[in-house]
């Protein structure tokens, strides 16, 4: 891991962050305050609490990316100070992210190879582990609270494996099948974008 990282999360980021795959179950929270009594009371290892996380969806102007189902974002996260190269797709479960010490190179890189940025979104976000799974608690302008299940392996014959168990956990947070939520953030603040004047 890189010396940019903050020290005391490199630990955190190294035991949860890496992998080609990644296990995700998300959640919106209509009662924050409930989730976080219940993910309080499991006594979780803390990683950073509201951090302020400003993405950029990248692609090129005939929308390459999109059309192939992949996503590329950089991610700039304050106070932590970290920031994040991240590509998904194309299958569903396929994510990888990489530390970066110059998010404006980095996207003046990109711009320099012809990608403009698509999509801006901003939330406020915290870290939790239990266990070797990761969870974040996210609040986004205009979308709402959400809750974020995780665990990220390089191995693919454990997905099926981990979501079964992702799906136990989440029961045992008193979260339920009525609030999952299949799309990601970009797909539903393109929506919303859609449908505002």
């Amino acid at each position: 891991m890189s010396s940019i990282m903050p020290e005391a999360l490199v630990p955190q980021i190294n035991a949860h962050f890496n992998g080609k795959f990644e296990v995700e179950l998300k959640y919106r929270l209509p009662d924050p305050d409930a989730f976080f009594r219940s993910l309080k009371a499991k006594e979780p290892e803390v990683m950073l609490e509201n951090n302020l996380e400003h993405d950029c969806y990248f692609d090129l102007p005939s929308c390459v990316l999109n059309a192939e189902y992949k996503s590329l974002c950089i991610r700039e996260m304050q106070p932590s100070g970290i920031m994040l190269w991240i590509v998904k797709g194309p299958e569903k479960d396929r994510c990888e992210a990489v530390n970066i010490s110059d998010a404006t190179k980095a996207k003046s890189m990109l711009h320099t190879l012809g990608y403009e940025c698509v999509l801006e979104i901003k939330k406020r976000r915290s870290i939790y582990f239990l266990g070797e799974f990761h969870l974040t608690v996210d609040h986004l302008e205009g979308l709402g609270d959400f809750a974020e299940l995780a665990i990220m392996t390089n191995d693919e014959s454990l997905l099926a494996m981990y979501e079964v168990k992702l799906l136990q956990l989440a029961e045992d947070l008193g979260l339920s099948e009525a609030q999952r939520e299949f799309l990601s953030y970009r797909e539903l603040k393109q929506a919303l974008n859609l449908t505002t004047p």
